[in-house]
């Protein structure tokens, strides 16, 4: 043993000596059983205070308390202690609530099974790959090669606020009005690749579904071959001369994108607090969204050489607890809603979150304002990570006191750009996150240009969708985890929610199936 090692037992053993020579303090005692019943409620109730005030860093407050992601970058370099900084029962409730999902312990024979039922040509073999089955071959160019890519992934950004029943609303005005411009195409009806920012920020990504196992947090994919991992987003833009950055509004240490983004093919990522202006305002997500793009935007003009470019930026400010000072930024109430409406009043929480969904769509549309007055050619993808809450269901704006699946589900998408054209897009009503990289291929890369994705691209018909959370068509859709569906249109009434019979469950086991694939054999990407 070294000394280091030795020095470091001594130390144990006197801190456990000394520890155990404190002197014990006796419980008071008292005469009445009243009193002493009291007494040790109040020191039972105390200890539990006391104990939770230390675990939440000095506050009892749950949304100001330290997050796992504040841990320095130091720390989270090294696996093992980056993991050993959370909580033991917060890790206990997480193993306890999330425990190993199916698709991850079937056998191999099992597994090729279902992935066959998608790709029919995998073999099965232990050492096969089945994302080398998902290559696609470029049609040709349908527009002027951008010399900018702009993927803005907004947070908590939902389809149901651009829906009919909730016009009266103006939160989503800046972003409704870039639809209604030429050049612009939009879908109304579009699923995320997962339901939490973590999921569906890996699915996008990396071209594959996280399927809520975290797949920025696995050092199989930090550690990935991108030949092998041939699906990822940045990875096969950058095969077409463009140079790859990644934007987040916070901390890189959140989800681990200080590892992953790069090991998604990023040339360069970088995490708000580090290049916007000293003492920035932040959430507990990231910097306010108006100075985090501006700053984005005056870093990418500082940094340009003529090259292309591909900027996928990551907002954070559209989340709670909604306490920005808004009005400070030229945000108010009565823009986001013309009061009264229904039992809505000024002032209170829901007030307070339409305002800050406005804010956010404020900040997206002045920022491409921005880039398409530098870059006129710039190609935008503006989609959500995401759906939430729509509205206070319930307090009079709409007869309806449940969310529909579409509110619950779906997230928002749009493509901008001066050469799109409705007829590029074979008339499609609906599209997923899946569906964008290939899209962007067949808008931009040349004739036979060969490229790899799970999904087809929304320039052919598509006369469904599924993902491993949930499945639609062209009048339904459904929710896997509840097993239940519902009419897919918008309504301000109730709609009727079914039960079982739920439609695509072979496709819906076989994308899990590629997922659990990769991991239990990490050496077909590594």
């Amino acid at each position: 043993m070294d000394f280091a090692g030795s020095g470091s037992l001594c130390l144990l053993g006197g801190l456990g000596s000394w520890l155990q020579s404190l002197p014990l303090f006796e419980m008071p005692r008292f005469d009445s059983a009243w009193a002493q019943y009291g007494i040790n409620t109040v020191i039972f109730l105390f200890s539990i205070a006391i104990y939770y005030w230390f675990n939440f860093g000095g506050t009892f407050r749950h949304r100001f308390k330290p997050e796992w992601d504040e841990v320095p970058a130091e720390v989270k370099n090294d696996v093992f202690l980056g993991k050993a900084t959370m909580d033991d029962l917060v890790a206990l409730k997480i193993v306890w609530k999330h425990p190993v999902p199916e698709f991850m312990s079937k056998e191999d024979g099992a597994a090729a099974e279902d992935i066959r039922c998608v790709l029919p040509d995998f073999t099965g073999s232990s050492q096969d790959n089945p994302l080398m089955y998902c290559r696609r071959t470029a049609k040709g160019a349908k527009i002027r090669r951008p010399g900018h890519i702009f993927f803005i992934l907004e947070e908590s950004h939902c389809q149901g606020l651009y829906d009919a029943p909730y016009d009266m609303l103006n939160v989503v005005s800046h972003t409704k009005a870039l639809r209604q411009e030429p050049g612009a195409f939009a879908i109304s009806n579009f699923q995320p690749g997962g339901m939490i920012s973590q999921t569906a920020l890996g699915s996008i990504l990396l071209g594959i579904y996280d399927c809520d196992v975290e797949l920025n947090e696995n050092k199989i994919i930090w550690d990935a071959d991108l030949s092998k991992l041939p699906t990822t987003m940045a990875g096969q833009l950058r095969k077409l001369g463009y140079r790859t950055h990644f934007w987040y509004g916070g901390s890189l240490n959140w989800g681990s994108l200080v590892h992953f983004a790069p090991s998604a093919g990023f040339d360069r990522c970088y995490g708000g607090p580090d290049f916007c202006p000293p003492d920035s305002p932040q959430i507990w997500l990231g910097v306010y969204d108006h100075i985090y793009l501006d700053a984005v935007a005056e870093k990418i003009q500082a940094e340009a050489d003529g090259s292309p470019e591909f900027h996928f930026i990551y907002t954070t400010s559209n989340h709670g607890p909604y306490n920005i000072p808004y009005e400070s930024y030229g945000v108010h109430e009565q823009d986001a809603v013309t009061l009264p409406l229904g039992d809505l009043k000024p002032g209170d929480m829901d007030m307070r979150r339409f305002t800050g969904i406005l804010y956010a769509d404020k900040a997206i549309g002045d920022f491409v304002a921005r880039m398409r007055k530098l870059y006129p050619d710039s190609l935008f993808v503006l989609t959500g990570d995401h759906a939430s809450a729509v509205a206070p269901l319930g307090k009079g704006i709409i007869p309806r006191k449940d969310r529909l699946l579409r509110e619950h589900i779906l997230t928002s998408f749009s493509m901008h750009h001066p050469d799109l054209k409705p007829e590029f897009f074979a008339g499609n009503t609906m599209g997923e996150h899946q569906n964008i990289l290939p899209t962007l291929m067949e808008l931009i890369a040349p004739e036979g240009f060969e490229y790899y994705s799970l999904k087809p691209p929304l320039t052919e018909k598509i006369s469904h969708v599924v993902t491993p959370y949930s499945w639609m068509d062209g009048s339904h859709i459904g929710f896997y985890k509840d097993d239940v569906w519902q009419q897919l249109a918008a309504s301000a009434e109730d709609v009727p929610m079914e039960h079982g019979n739920m439609q695509y469950k072979d496709e819906w086991a076989a994308w899990q199936g590629i997922t659990g694939w990769l991991l239990r054999h990490p050496e077909v990407i590594s």
